[in-house]
């Protein structure tokens, strides 16, 4: 019998899909555009941080939205309820958005007159972290109440990212989450990793938060223009 063969599509799939995805950055960089990816579990706040950043954020950029989700579009509307422009993904069961997704979602919006474009991506921890969506920054969010063992049972979500936001400390008093232990673990993923702790719903350090995106689209358009 001759040896069986096998073909390691998930690798395949990996790398055309980040080959893809620089594509994508070399396109954005090319009409100034910062596009965010924001990952993290269903419930943690991914739409309630959109909502705020818009809010804090609209009188200086110009701001698109993709939305990514397996069935639905309420968060869309919310969005779209801002007088945001927004395209929702619906995955059909896809736990994830990849580059060519993106893609898609950028044709139908007007990208050369947006400073920022985020991403909402499917709530999930595992699948997204793999997939590069071709953002020239990747977010996540924890919130308190999933617990701070998160970094122990998702290491590559918190190793691919580059700002950690802590969402929902508003809940502190009434759980075990510890903050301290939490960062030790995030920082020996990724110790190059900024760690932001807000709250969405009273509004507590949003601004912080927001000064942090500001300040890479910032640096993100400077760059740009020196090397012009």
């Amino acid at each position: 019998m001759g040896e069986i063969k096998v073909i390691e599509l998930k690798e395949e799939i990996l790398s055309d899909n980040k080959n893809f995805a620089e594509e994508l950055r070399t396109r954005l960089k090319a009409s100034k555009t910062f596009m965010l990816n924001l990952m993290a579990s269903p419930g943690a706040g991914k739409t309630s941080l959109v909502l705020n950043t818009i809010r804090e954020l609209r009188d200086e950029f110009m701001i698109g939205v993709i939305e990514g989700d397996i069935a639905s579009v309420v968060d869309s509307e919310k969005v779209m309820k801002e007088g945001i422009p927004v395209v929702q993904l619906k995955t059909g069961g896809f736990c994830h958005l990849d580059a060519y997704m993106i893609d898609k979602a950028l044709s139908e919006l007007d990208v050369k007159n947006l400073d920022l474009i985020i991403i909402e991506n499917v709530g999930n921890l595992v699948c997204p972290a793999e997939f590069d969506t071709g953002a020239i920054k990747n977010a996540m969010i924890l919130s308190v109440p999933e617990g701070d063992d998160k970094p122990l049972k998702y290491p590559l979500m918190f190793s691919i990212c580059d700002v950690l936001v802590v969402n929902k400390v508003d809940f502190l008093d009434y759980s075990d989450f510890d903050m301290h232990e939490m960062k030790e673990r995030v920082k020996s993923l990724n110790p190059e990793i900024t760690i932001i702790d807000v709250s969405c719903k009273t509004g507590f350090n949003i601004g912080k938060w927001a000064q942090w995106l500001k300040d890479e689209i910032d640096l993100f358009q400077q760059e740009d223009a020196l090397k012009v």
